[in-house]
């Protein structure tokens, strides 16, 4: 870790937050605070991680970027999708 007051401590997850609000947050409206929830679960799991792409993974989404990763090293994933 680096020392305190390090601007790039924080880099990855605010970048993520930003996109969270920017992509999903500000175009819905919840009633109640479980809605929310639920919803910005499936944002995460079911588009953020499986199918968006992301840039710093050379435009794949994680799980096929993870899945490239394993078939490129010969590894068995157990699938928990």
């Amino acid at each position: 870790m680096s020392g305190t007051g390090n601007c790039y401590d924080n880099a990855v997850m605010e970048s993520f937050f930003h996109t969270l609000k920017t992509e999903h947050i500000y175009f819905e409206s919840f009633k109640t605070r479980e809605q929310a929830k639920q919803s910005i679960f499936e944002y995460v799991e079911v588009f953020y991680n499986r199918k968006r792409s992301h840039s710093t993974l050379n435009y794949l989404s994680p799980a096929m970027f993870e899945t490239k990763y394993c078939q490129q090293k010969n590894v068995y994933l157990h699938s928990v999708h």
